[in-house]
């Protein structure tokens, strides 16, 4: 692709979600690595932006490195679609899915793709239904707001008192909210680049859980690639995270995160389908170690988004 055809690219960033913060640093660093790629680059936050200006006129196609609501929801999506703007990742169907937790994981269970046990709580139920439907997974159980992510609103109980403490907790962040069974065991992630399954890699960490401080918080979490998993163990780990993405209609790039449980079994926890993108960010660090830089690596995705193919400098090997 020539230095002179190469599209112009609204980096849509910022946003109105509680991951603004997020989606501003992953917006600056998308920026940069698509102007050193060589592409003319306009960063647009889109809180200040009325939304009949992401026009055409205005973008070539649009990379979305919004996080949280009217990011990964579909709600951006859908806009873009009205203007006639292609745009990275995921469309508005797969988007909504994988953005609700809930109705993701009836999809796969649908597929028959490992999840861990759920069950939705209603805001408006009594606190002995809410207490009683959690109890019934078990503990330790985990709360989590239906639609939020970096953990935001999630918690871990392991008794009746912590229970009773954080009852309320994901309902902070979202009207809906769900318990999930715990599994005990490895916390793996694995990237998706083009519907290939980029290497694996393992978080490790002291804390009870992977918040949103040990996300982002520079040497709180351990990330080792590739990590030391019997050959058969990992390619079914790829396999199941490959399974996921498409169970939704996901596409371009995503990042899976599951636990291996102590039974052997890679357990999908979520699809995000706009992934942290950093150069220390995990989808980045995978495609790193499968020889992807990172200006390539976001090249990609905007190449993909207008059915381009592979930019000629991008030799994947994953």
């Amino acid at each position: 692709m020539a230095e002179l055809d190469k599209p112009r690219v609204g980096v849509l960033y910022g946003g109105i979600s509680s991951e603004r913060e997020i989606s501003l640093v992953t917006g600056t660093a998308v920026g940069k690595a698509l102007e050193a790629a060589g592409f003319p680059v306009e960063l647009i936050d889109i809180r200040g932006v009325p939304l009949c200006e992401l026009t055409p006129e205005r973008m070539d196609v649009a990379f979305i490195a919004l996080h949280g609501t009217f990011g990964e929801d579909g709600g951006i999506q859908a806009v873009l679609d009205v203007m006639g703007v292609p745009y990275t990742g995921s469309g508005v169907e797969a988007s909504r899915l994988a953005m609700d937790k809930v109705a993701a994981k009836e999809r796969f269970r649908g597929a028959g793709i490992p999840t861990p046990e759920s069950a939705e709580i209603g805001i408006d139920w009594p606190e002995a239904r809410k207490l009683r439907v959690v109890r019934s997974l078990g503990f330790p159980v985990v709360l989590k707001p239906a639609r939020e992510g970096s953990s935001l609103g999630v918690v871990i109980c392991c008794d009746e008192e912590e229970l009773a403490a954080n009852l309320l907790k994901p309902f902070e962040y979202d009207h809906r909210a769900f318990a999930e069974q715990y599994i005990d065991g490895r916390e793996l992630t694995v990237g998706i680049l083009d519907d290939r399954p980029l290497p694996i890699i393992e978080l490790t960490y002291r804390t009870r859980l992977f918040d949103f401080r040990v996300k982002y918080e520079p040497g709180a979490a351990g990330h080792e690639v590739d990590p030391d998993l019997l050959p058969e163990v990992a390619e079914e780990v790829q396999r199941t995270a490959l399974a996921a993405h498409n169970c939704l209609g996901c596409c371009g790039l995503t990042r899976v995160d599951m636990r291996l449980g102590q039974d052997g079994v890679p357990y999908v926890l979520e699809v995000n389908t706009i992934p942290g993108m950093t150069a220390t960010s995990l989808l980045p660090e995978a495609a790193r170690a499968a020889g992807i830089s990172f200006p390539d690596l976001c090249a990609h995705a905007v190449c993909l988004a207008l059915g381009m193919g592979t930019p000629d400098t991008l030799a994947i090997e994953v």
